[in-house]
C-alpha cells in the first residue's frame, strides 16, 4: 500500500492519538528538555512496507503546533513532502515495530528508569518479579517474573538500531537504553500508555525497593 492510499481519517486519528498522549506526558514531565518521542502506526503492515506518524526533532513537547509531527516509512524517511525531520532515534522505531507488528511506540527519560536501567546495565535486563503490575503485559502467573532488556546508549543511532531485534523479548513489551529511557509499545496507543505505565511503576518500585536494602544493611 502507497503511503497516498492510506485513508485520511487513520492520518488524522493517529495525529490525535500523538496529541493526547503528548500532553499527558508532558504534564508528567516525561519529556525533560525535547526529549523522548512517540508514533502511532498507520495503514496495513508488512515488514517490508509500514508507515507511522512520529514526533518531529527538536520540538518542546510541552506546546502544540501544527509542525509536531510528521509520517515515514519504514526506513524512517518522511512519507510526504516536509521540512520536518523525524526524531532522531526514529530508526529504533522501524525496528521495533519491524520485529513486532505493533501499533504504537512511546520513548520516555524518567529518573527512574534512567537510575534503574545504569543500575542493571552490565546485566543486561532489569528484573521483575512479583511486582502486580507485571500483569499489564498480560502474565498473570503467580510471583510472575520478567527480564526487561537493557541495551547500551550508544551516540550512533544506527549501531543501537541494529542490536534492536535480537534484544527483544515478544512476552516483554519493552526494552531501555541504558542511562536513557524506555521504549514501550502496544497494538495502538492505549496498549502502548498501559505497559509504559507498567514499566515506569515497576522502576520506581524497583529502585526504592533497592534504597530499602541498603539502608537495612547499615
Amino acid at each position: 500500500m502507497a503511503f497516498s492510499d492510506i485513508p485520511l481519517e487513520q492520518k488524522q486519528a493517529a495525529l490525535h492519538d500523538l496529541k493526547e498522549i503528548k500532553a499527558l506526558f508532558a504534564a508528567r514531565s516525561w519529556f525533560p528538555g525535547t526529549s523522548g518521542n512517540l508514533s502511532v502506526r498507520v495503514g496495513e503492515f508488512s515488514p517490508e512496507q509500514f508507515y507511522f506518524a512520529v514526533t518531529a526533532s527538536g520540538k518542546d513537547k510541552s506546546v502544540h503546533t501544527p509542525e509536531d509531527y510528521l509520517f515515514v516509512d519504514q526506513d524512517g524517511a518522511p512519507s510526504e513532502a516536509t521540512g520536518l525531520k523525524p526524531s532522531a532515534e526514529t530508526l529504533i522505531h522501524c525496528e521495533i515495530y519491524r520485529k513486532t507488528g505493533c501499533g504504537a511506540i512511546f520513548h520516555v527519560h524518567t529518573i527512574d528508569n534512567n537510575l534503574i536501567s545504569d543500575w542493571y546495565g552490565e546485566q543486561g535486563y532489569v528484573p521483575a518479579q512479583g511486582i502486580e503490575l507485571i500483569k499489564a503485559f498480560n502474565i498473570w502467573d503467580e510471583d510472575a517474573a520478567i527480564r526487561i532488556p537493557v541495551l547500551p546508549n550508544y551516540a550512533d543511532i544506527p549501531r543501537i538500531a541494529e542490536l534492536v531485534p535480537d534484544a527483544l523479548d515478544p512476552a516483554v513489551p519493552g526494552v531501555l537504553l541504558r542511562n536513557h529511557g524506555i521504549y514501550a509499545w502496544g497494538k495502538n496507543a492505549f496498549e502502548a500508555k498501559k505497559h509504559l505505565e507498567a514499566f515506569e511503576f515497576i522502576f520506581e518500585y524497583s529502585y526504592r525497593r533497592l534504597l530499602l536494602n541498603a539502608a537495612s544493611t547499615k
